[in-house]
């Protein structure tokens, strides 16, 4: 049986992706193996958003190259969004990789990888903005291996974006916003539930529009109300929701199920009225501020978890003493803040008056320093409280520590609770959840003991 080594890099909606490619493959008859050294292919699939993740994809290339070269390996394949972005320059100038496909061509997977296929002949089919080419969608019938641990699990209800974001190249690698069925959301949720999956994760470049092209009305709420009655299934988390998308009925659903849990994704990118007309976002620090507080009101106890970027070019100083001003009064839960990077390609790349790199990282460590005062705050009050926790198992920190997280703590991208303590008779099994009482606070980690 040939071995298949896999290295995928990005974001979540990507690693659905590996995910169902690795499914196909075992379906084919081969083994994943997560020993490089010991595959017969190694597969890479790639993140193009940013330089920094264009780097270490690419990096990442050169890695498995080497290994194809000095060990087992006979072939190497590069997929996902840096191929529909590079294609031709990645061909030019990687001979050693046998195969490129792209975003749209997840369902070849097997072929690349079947030594009888010539992969330099494959074409790489280009995914542009709007094009009705972009068909692409996995369903409950594709075969997948899940690589998130087995009580939590990711669902892509949908794919592509059509948003004209100035800094964004998502919709060209992408192509255009297309939402699954709704009956094939709920038959993978309950395939999932039954394998074991405690918590359901739905993902999409933009969730907070599923549905819409459907010609659904309030579709994300309807469907999370759904998941949030199936039997197995503790909690249902939304990520990438949108601004100018946050209905009332979503946010109805979110205050009355216990088990669509109180957190909100929404990455808001800036405060000045000025900056996000010149993101093509719109809006104003007045009217984001107004519906926080409509959010909050409606659901009380939410984390709201944001993004942010600075050094967008025409960012003045006043500009970032407006979104410092902003995050100060509103208090975010969570808060993750980028420096700008120039893509070409993107209508950003084309404004005047960058922004140098090094003002850029100036203004994010400031306003990175805000939001730890501002989290250090938020979670001291939690002190003294007893709290659900999802049980994770030995800490990412310390071999001595257990780990766990809150409904208001997404995996990897969030803080934990850090676990000193337990009853003698606790059995440490992932997945299970526990009642902690919080002991001590940090910036982003809270500590506690099991009771």
């Amino acid at each position: 049986m040939k071995k298949i080594g896999f290295i995928s890099l990005g974001c979540p909606k990507n690693l659905v992706d590996s995910e169902v490619m690795m499914g196909q493959l075992r379906q084919s008859g081969y083994e994943i193996t997560s020993d490089a050294s010991e595959a017969d292919t190694l597969v890479v699939n790639t993140c193009g958003f940013i330089e920094s993740a264009k780097k270490e994809s690419i990096d990442a290339i050169l890695e498995a190259a080497r290994l194809k070269s000095e060990g087992k390996a006979q072939r190497l394949v590069v997929a996902g969004c840096l191929v529909e972005r590079y294609r031709d320059e990645l061909r030019k100038e990687m001979p050693e990789v046998d195969a490129f496909i792209g975003t749209s061509q997840i369902g070849e997977i097997a072929k690349v990888c079947d030594e009888r296929t010539n992969t330099r002949s494959l074409p790489v089919l280009q995914t542009p903005i709007g094009n009705q080419t972009a068909t692409y969608l996995y369903d409950e019938s594709t075969p997948r291996i899940l690589a998130t641990p087995g009580y939590t699990a990711f669902i892509k209800i949908a794919e592509g974006c059509d948003r004209p974001c100035a800094f964004c190249f998502i919709p060209q690698m992408r192509g255009h916003f297309r939402s699954r069925r709704f009956g094939s959301v709920m038959n993978e949720a309950e395939q999932l539930a039954k394998r074991g999956v405690k918590e359901l994760v739905l993902v999409a470049q933009d969730s907070s529009r599923y549905g819409e092209d459907l010609g659904e009305r309030d579709a994300l709420a309807h469907l999370l109300r759904e998941l949030s009655h199936l039997d197995g299934i503790e909690w249902v988390r939304v990520m990438y929701t949108y601004p100018t998308h946050i209905s009332d009925e979503f946010l109805n659903v979110l205050a009355t199920e216990p088990k669509a849990v109180k957190y909100l994704d929404m990455p808001l990118q800036h405060a000045s009225a000025r900056v996000l007309k010149l993101m093509r976002r719109g809006g104003t620090r007045a009217s984001l501020e107004r519906l926080i507080k409509r959010i909050r009101e409606r659901v009380q106890g939410i984390a709201i978890r944001t993004t942010f970027i600075t050094g967008f070019p025409g960012e003045m100083e006043e500009d970032f003493e407006e979104l410092l001003a902003f995050i100060r009064n509103v208090e975010f839960d969570r808060v993750g803040i980028f420096t700008y990077s120039d893509e070409e390609g993107t209508p950003a790349f084309d404004l005047p008056n960058k922004v140098d790199a090094r003002t850029a990282k100036r203004r994010r460590s400031r306003l990175m320093k805000e939001q730890a005062r501002i989290s250090r705050k938020r979670n001291r009050a939690r002190v003294g409280s007893t709290v659900r926790v999802l049980f994770e198992g030995e800490s990412t920190e310390s071999d001595l520590l257990w780990q766990g997280r809150m409904e208001t703590q997404a995996a990897d991208i969030d803080g934990s609770v850090l676990i000193t303590d337990a009853p003698e008779d606790f059995e440490p099994v992932p997945g299970k959840f526990v009642n902690i009482l919080i002991t001590e606070a940090h910036e982003y980690d809270l500590v506690g003991r099991i009771v």
